[in-house]
């Protein structure tokens, strides 16, 4: 039985999952019943071979998972839209209905990573360089500027946690981990097996993207400090490269269970008590039905789990 990782979002009242080409979005809709979509997704590029080569599958692997995010999140909201909204837009005036979606699609993500890029690269360089005349070592300047960005990074974690609305997808990405580690620790996936499983996981979008924080600190020590437009061009650069470490440093942690892994996740599980909650129990339900659509674990644990064997994972990221 094959078994890539089963990865997952969370969205607006509800959580998707993916197990190798197979995805699911399961919501809980607000009549209670729960919606079920499932699909065969095709990667970027069309094909698996970039995702199997080591230190350039990264970047591709995080664009699969910015584009499946991104469509769930638009499809989990359009359970929701009140009445009024559900009134032609601006762009369906214009445009057919698949062609404005295309457009709203293109410009919130030119907005998102617009604001990424400002807040996670262009504002820690920039304050790093008013310090610059303090600090003569490009050491010093490196690591101060690492530091702004995890600090950035935490403090707008915490202050969106602050949300009604994201507290609850919080609490579905807690549902989505207990989930995934309800059944790699072979128990029956049930609501009282998920409940009592913890809502960390080393396998973490969020550990990814808090290492993706740390690893740019290393790779920016060898990096120009003295003209500001220099050093945001290279760290833009080099932003792949970045992406690849940091996937490869989660893939391996994820598929190990030693106390050098376990000791260097740690960080990366401690930003997850910011971005898990403990959900509730029809929470749970939806994670449940969400994974059983993508993956056959029963079949899995008895072939693997309870025969002794061993299986690592591919590696998907949620």
């Amino acid at each position: 039985m094959k078994y890539s990782g089963v990865g997952g979002q969370a969205v607006m009242e509800g959580i998707l999952m993916r197990n190798a080409d197979r995805v699911a979005i399961a919501i809980r809709k607000t009549d209670g019943e729960i919606e079920l979509k499932e699909e065969k997704y095709r990667t970027v590029g069309g094909s698996d071979r970039l995702r199997k080569i080591p230190f350039v599958r990264g970047p591709f692997l995080m664009i699969d998972s910015l584009k499946l995010g991104l469509g769930a999140i638009q499809y989990s909201a359009s359970f929701f839209m009140e009445e009024e909204e559900e009134k032609q837009s601006f762009l369906e005036k214009h445009f057919s209905k698949e062609t404005a979606d295309t457009i709203t699609t293109v410009l919130t993500v030119v907005l998102a990573l617009g604001l990424a890029l400002a807040l996670f690269l262009v504002l820690p360089v920039l304050i790093a360089g008013w310090l610059r005349p303090l600090i003569s070592s490009r050491f010093g300047i490196s690591l101060i500027e690492g530091l702004l960005r995890v600090g950035i990074f935490l403090l707008y974690v915490w202050l969106i946690s602050r949300m009604k609305d994201i507290r609850r997808v919080f609490m579905y990405h807690g549902a989505e981990h207990k989930c995934i580690n309800c059944i790699e620790h072979g128990l029956p996936l049930n609501v009282g097996n998920v409940r009592v499983s913890s809502r960390f996981h080393k396998r973490c979008g969020t550990s990814f993207l808090f290492f993706v924080m740390i690893i740019s600190i290393f790779v920016s020590i060898f990096l120009p400090t003295e003209v500001i437009w220099q050093r945001l061009l290279t760290r833009l650069l080099l932003l792949p490269v970045v992406v690849s470490l940091s996937y490869e440093f989660i893939r391996l942690a994820g598929s190990s269970d030693n106390p050098v892994s376990n000791a260097l996740s740690q960080p990366g599980l401690w930003v997850q008590r910011l971005t898990t909650r403990e959900p509730e129990d029809d929470m749970i339900e939806v994670g449940i039905t969400s994974v059983e659509a993508v993956f056959d674990w029963k079949t899995w644990q008895e072939t693997v789990l309870r025969s002794g064997k061993e299986e690592k994972f591919t590696g998907e990221m949620f």
